[in-house]
C-alpha cells in the first residue's frame, strides 16, 4: 500500500460492513479485474464511513504496516474519515467493490500550488486493497480511473511514498504504462509519475497500449466461462422437440459438446435425455454458462438465480424486454459478475468444442473465422455459406441487442484464441466507438477483419434502429472510422461473403497490379475494365515473359495482357501459363477466367496442379454458385467467382487491406508551440485555448458560436495560418484598413450561423478603391449588422484552389475532421471526405488523397501543385484543436486557399458547447443500452 495525507482524529472501532446490493451511487461504473471478476468503481460517500473502516481493520498487520508505515490502532477510522469528506476540488477518493463488498480504496489528495489559496497541479495518491484480493489487478484498476479523472482536472503529476519493501505496490506503478521517477531515502520510495499531458503523442499511447493490454487479458478471462465452458445449463426447454430452447439442447447435444449439459424444466426430469431440474437453485452445480429462453417476465428473474448460484455468463435469447427489464438484466449481470450475450440473440456457437447454443436448423463445421452478428437471421445465414464454402467458424456470436457482450470483446477474443484468421462482423450500432476503433486497428494488423455498411440509406437507418433499438451510425462516420482502422466494408451482404472467400484462403497482396488470363477474350476484357474501375492495374507482360508465353499458349492467343489464351489450350497448358504469370515480379495477383469446353472440360482443375504462391482468384463462368472454393495447389483452396466483376471487387479489397496494412499509420505529432509554454510564458498555447473557451461559456452557458476576435486568437494560437481581418465600425476606420491593405480587400458581416455568406450577400470581393470600401461598408451595414457589430476588412487572397476543412463532433466518436472541394460549391459538388481525430501524418495525407479533386492539388495539366506539406499541417493542427477542445461541436474553415506556398483560411465559423468530461479508453463496462444520434 503507499501512504496518503495525515487523516484526521480517531473514533471507535465497529465490525465489517457489506454495503447493500440496492445500492447505485451516483458517478458507478463496472470493470473486469484481470482475472475476469467484475468490481464496481464508484466515488466514496460519507455513508461509507463504516464500510470504509472496517475494512481497514480487517487488514493483516502486515498488510496495515505497508499501507500507514505504523501500526496505529487508530488508523483505520482516520483514513475513513479522511475518504469520506464532501467532495470537493482538492480531492478525490474512490472505492472498489465486488459483489456489494468493499475490497479497496484509492484516492489523490491536490498539493497547493505556488500561489496562495491556489490548487497545484499535482498530486498524491494512497491506495487499500483487502487481504483477500491482492494480486487481481484492483489497485491498477484504480489508479486508471484515478489517472483518468485527474487528467479532467488538469493535473500533470502523481506522486506516492511507499515503503521499500512494498514491491507490488511498486510494480503497480513501474507497470502503468506511464513513466515514473523514483527517489529512495530511509526506506521510503517517493514515485513522481507524470500524467499524459495531452489528448495525443507518444506518451498518451503508450499509456493507451497499455491499458489495452491489461483489458484485453481482463475481457478474455470474463468470456471464458462464455466461449469455453466446461459446463452449460438451459433454461426453458420444452419436452417436445421443437421451440427454441429444445433446438437448443438438441444442437448441443448434436455438435457431441463434451462438458456437463442440464436443463432447468418443472415439469420434467429429463429433456432429450439431459437431466433437467425443477429451478436454478436445485443445479448440482453452478455452470458456467446458462441459456435463457423463456418469456419475458421471467428473465430477469432467472438472472438474478443464476447470479446467486455462481453463474459466470448468460446467453439470453429472449425478444422482448422492454426498457426497464433491459436495465433490470443487465443490472443484475453486473451485480453478480455475469457477462451477458443478448438479449434477443440467436445464440452462440464454438464448432471445434462441439458447443452449438443456437436454434439454428444446420450446425456449423469448425474453421478459421470468427464471425459477431447483430443480426442473428443473417449470423445464421453467414455460418451456412461459410460452412457451405468449407471456412468454417472458430466462434460466433449472436449479440443481438449487444447489452453487454460487443464486437470489442469478440475481436479481443479471436485476437489471442489461436484459432480465428479473419473476423467478420455486422454491426448496427457502437457502444464505445473509439475503443472499437483502436481494438480494430490493432487486430486488423494481424488478420483482416470484414463487415458490411448497414443502415446506409435513411430507410436501412429507421429499420436498423427498430431492430436494434439503437440509431444506426451515419455512413460517413462509420466509413471514416472503418477506413482508418483497416476494415473492409462491403455495401451488401453477397459482396461480403465473395471478399471473406478471398480472404480466408490467400495471401494478402502486396500491390495492386492484376495478371488476368482467360480462355474467353471477352471475360478477361470485362475483369480488366472492373480492375480499372476499382484503381486496379492491368498486368502486360513484356520482355520475355511475353516470348514465353507466345510459346506457351495455342497460336491466336493474344498475350499483351489481358492474357487470352483461346478455347482450345489444354489443362496443362494452362497451369503452365498460370505458373509462368505467377513468377513476373511484376505481378501482385491473378485472374484466371476459365469456360470449361468439350476440348478442355477439366480446365479448373489446372488451380490444383499449378504452383503459385501469389494470390489467386479464379472466374468459371457456368458455375451455379455465385462463390465456391476449387482445390488449389497443394492442400490450399481458390475462391472461384461466377462472375468477373465479382472476382475483381473481391481482390480489390484485399488489395486495399494490404494497403492499409503496408502503411506505416504512425502517431498523432506533438505540436511543441501549441503543447509546450513559450519562454517567459507560464501557460501554453493549449491552456490558454481552454481558458478562452472556458470564458466563453461562462458569459454564454448554453454555448454559441465564437465572436470573431476570439475565433481567430483560438485558430492562431494553434498554428493553423488564418489571413489577417480587421474589424472596423466605421467607413473611416473600414478606409485605413483598405490603405493599410496596399492591395485589393474583401469586406465581410460577421453574422453568426450564417453557412453560405457569398450567396447571402454578407461578402464584398476585390474591393479596389476607397469609394467601393466606403460604399461596401456602408451596404453590409445597412443589410446585416446591428450597431454594435463590426465589419471585417481582410485582404484579398488570390490564386490557389479552394478547399474546406472542417469538424463535426460527434458524441459517441469524437471529432469528425472533414476535407474537400471548398467555397460556395462544396456542398452542390460532394466532394469531401472524413477521418476520426486524432489525425496522424499519413490520416491526412489519404484524407487529401481520398477526393476526387485531389489531381487539381496536384498540379492539373500544368497548374502549379499546392503546398501539401502546409495542407497536411493545417489538417494535423485543426484535429489537434478538436482533440484538445471537446466543447468546439462545429468548426467550418471555408475556404481554405491552397497555394504553392502555403495554405491559408480566409473565413472561419466555431461552435462551443457545454460538453462533460469524457474519457473513451477508460476501462469500463456498459451500465446500460447505449444509443447512437
Amino acid at each position: 500500500m503507499s501512504r496518503a495525507p495525515d487523516p484526521p482524529a480517531p473514533g471507535p472501532v465497529e465490525a465489517p460492513v457489506v454495503l447493500a446490493e440496492s445500492a447505485e451511487p451516483v458517478g458507478g461504473v463496472y470493470a473486469l479485474l484481470a482475472d475476469g471478476t467484475t468490481v464496481e468503481i464508484r466515488p466514496a460517500a460519507p455513508s461509507d464511513f463504516d464500510a470504509i473502516k472496517a475494512m481497514h481493520e480487517a487488514m493483516s498487520p502486515a498488510n496495515v504496516y505497508l499501507r500507514f508505515f505504523s501500526m496505529s490502532r487508530v488508523a483505520a477510522e482516520r483514513e475513513a474519515r479522511r475518504l469520506t469528506r464532501e467532495p470537493g476540488p482538492d480531492h478525490v477518493a474512490l472505492l472498489a467493490l465486488a459483489s456489494g463488498q468493499l475490497v479497496g480504496t484509492a484516492s489523490y489528495e491536490v498539493a497547493q500550488g505556488k500561489e496562495g489559496g491556489q490548487l497545484g497541479d499535482t498530486a498524491e495518491i494512497a491506495f487499500a486493497v483487502a487481504d483477500s484480493m491482492h494480486q487481481r489487478g484492483i489497485a491498477t484498476l484504480m489508479l486508471e480511473h484515478l489517472v483518468s479523472l485527474a487528467r479532467g482536472q488538469q493535473i500533470r503529476a502523481f506522486t506516492a511514498e511507499t515503503l521499500s519493501e512494498n514491491t507490488p505496490m511498486l510494480r503497480v506503478f513501474a507497470d502503468a504504462g506511464l513513466p515514473v521517477t523514483s527517489r529512495r531515502e530511509e526506506g521510503v520510495v517517493t514515485s513522481t509519475i507524470p500524467l499524459p499531458p495531452d489528448d495525443t503523442g507518444t506518451e498518451l499511447d503508450t499509456y493507451l497500449d497499455t491499458v489495452a493490454r491489461r483489458e484485453r487479458r481482463a475481457s478474455v478471462a470474463s468470456l471464458r466461462p462464455v466461449f469455453a465452458p466446461e459446463s452449460v445449463v438451459v433454461i426453458g426447454a420444452g419436452r417436445r422437440p421443437g421451440g427454441v430452447g429444445r433446438s437448443v439442447i438438441d444442437n448441443i447435444l448434436a455438435g457431441g459438446y463434451r462438458g456437463r449439459l442440464y436443463a432447468v424444466n418443472p415439469h420434467a426430469s429429463q429433456i432429450g435425455g439431459v437431466p433437467s431440474f425443477p429451478g436454478v437453485s436445485q443445479l448440482p452445480e453452478a455452470p458456467d454458462l446458462a441459456v435463457i429462453a423463456v418469456p419475458p417476465p421471467g428473465v430477469v428473474g432467472i438472472a438474478q438465480a443464476c447470479g446467486a448460484l455462481g453463474v459466470r455468463g448468460l446467453v439470453v435469447l429472449t425478444a422482448g424486454l422492454d426498457t426497464r427489464q433491459s436495465a433490470d438484466l443487465l443490472a443484475a449481470c453486473r451485480r453478480h459478475g455475469m457477462r451477458l450475450v443478448g438479449p434477443n440473440c440467436f445464440g452462440i456457437a464454438v464448432p471445434s468444442t462441439g458447443l452449438d447454443a443456437t436454434f439454428s436448423a444446420t450446425s456449423p463445421e469448425p474453421g478459421v473465422a470468427g464471425l459477431v452478428m447483430q443480426s442473428g437471421g443473417l449470423g445464421f445465414a453467414m455460418v451456412d455459406q461459410l460452412t457451405r464454402l468449407g471456412i468454417g467458424i472458430s466462434s460466433f456470436a449472436s449479440v443481438g441487442n449487444k447489452l453487454d457482450v460487443s464486437s470489442n470483446d469478440m475481436l479481443m477474443w479471436w485476437e489471442q484464441d489461436g484459432v480465428t484468421k479473419l473476423a467478420v462482423m455486422y454491426i448496427e450500432s457502437f457502444g464505445n466507438p473509439r475503443k472499437f476503433a483502436r481494438t480494430a486497428r490493432r487486430v486488423s494488423a494481424r488478420m483482416p477483419v470484414l463487415t458490411v455498411h448497414a443502415g446506409r440509406s435513411a430507410a436501412g437507418q429507421q429499420a436498423a434502429a427498430s431492430h436494434t433499438a439503437a440509431i444506426a451510425t451515419p455512413l460517413v462516420t462509420r466509413e471514416a472510422l472503418f477506413e482508418q482502422a483497416g476494415i473492409i466494408a462491403t455495401p451488401g451482404f453477397g459482396e461480403l461473403v465473395e471478399a471473406t472467400a478471398l480472404l480466408a484462403t490467400q495471401p494478402v497482396p502486396s500491390g495492386a497490379t492484376i495478371a488476368i488470363v482467360s480462355n474467353v477474350g471477352g471475360a478477361g476484357v470485362l475483369a480488366a475494365d472492373a480492375c480499372t474501375d476499382l484503381g486496379l492495374a492491368v498486368h502486360h507482360p513484356r520482355g520475355q515473359d511475353r516470348q514465353a508465353l507466345r510459346s506457351l499458349a495455342p497460336e491466336g492467343s493474344a498475350v499483351n495482357g489481358p492474357v487470352d489464351t483461346t478455347a482450345t489450350i489444354s489443362r496443362e497448358e494452362f497451369r503452365r501459363v498460370l505458373e509462368l504469370l505467377a513468377t513476373d515480379e511484376g505481378v501482385d495477383a491473378i485472374i484466371a477466367l476459365v469456360l470449361p469446353t468439350a476440348a478442355s472440360p477439366d480446365l479448373p482443375a489446372s488451380f490444383a496442379d499449378a504452383s503459385i504462391a501469389k494470390p489467386l482468384a479464379a472466374v468459371v463462368l457456368n458455375q451455379p454458385e455465385a462463390v465456391r472454393l476449387l482445390d488449389g495447389p497443394g492442400a490450399t483452396r481458390v475462391p472461384s467467382y461466377g462472375y468477373p466483376e465479382a472476382a475483381v471487387r473481391a481482390l480489390a479489397r484485399a488489395v486495399r487491406y494490404g494497403q492499409w496494412r503496408a502503411r506505416p499509420h504512425g502517431q498523432a505529432p506533438r505540436f511543441p508551440d501549441i503543447e509546450d509554454p513559450a519562454p517567459g510564458a507560464s501557460a501554453s498555447r493549449a491552456d490558454e485555448a481552454r481558458a478562452l473557451v472556458r470564458a466563453f461559456l461562462a458569459r454564454t452557458p448554453g454555448g454559441g458560436w465564437l465572436p470573431a476576435a476570439e475565433r481567430h486568437a483560438l485558430l492562431r494560437g494553434y498554428g493553423i495560418p488564418v489571413a489577417p481581418i480587421t474589424a472596423v465600425h466605421d467607413e473611416d476606420a473600414a478606409d485605413a484598413a483598405f490603405a493599410l491593405a496596399s492591395g485589393p480587400v474583401v469586406l465581410k458581416a460577421d453574422v453568426p450561423g450564417l453557412v453560405h455568406k457569398s450567396p447571402a450577400g454578407a461578402v464584398l470581393l476585390d474591393l479596389r478603391t476607397e469609394q467601393d470600401v466606403r460604399a461596401g461598408y456602408r451596404q453590409l451595414r445597412g443589410k446585416f449588422q446591428a450597431p454594435q457589430d463590426a465589419v471585417g476588412v481582410q485582404p484579398m487572397v488570390t490564386g490557389g484552389t479552394e478547399v474546406m476543412i472542417g469538424v463535426a463532433d460527434d458524441q459517441m466518436f469524437g471529432p469528425l475532421v472533414l476535407f474537400g472541394l471548398g467555397g460556395v460549391a462544396t456542398e452542390v459538388l460532394a466532394d469531401h471526405s472524413a477521418r476520426l481525430a486524432p489525425l496522424t501524418a499519413g490520416d491526412a495525407d489519404a484524407l487529401i488523397d481520398s477526393i476526387r479533386s485531389a489531381p487539381l492539388l496536384r498540379g492539373h495539366h500544368g497548374a502549379p501543385a499546392a503546398d501539401l506539406a502546409a495542407l497536411r499541417d493545417v489538417l494535423m493542427r485543426v484535429s489537434r484543436l478538436a482533440d484538445d477542445l471537446p466543447e468546439i461541436s462545429e468548426l467550418d474553415l471555408n475556404p481554405v486557399i491552397a497555394r504553392p506556398d502555403g495554405a491559408v483560411a480566409v473565413d472561419a465559423r466555431i461552435r462551443v458547447i457545454p460538453q462533460p468530461p469524457r474519457d473513451p479508453f477508460l476501462r469500463r463496462l456498459r451500465l446500460r443500452k447505449m444509443t447512437l444520434i
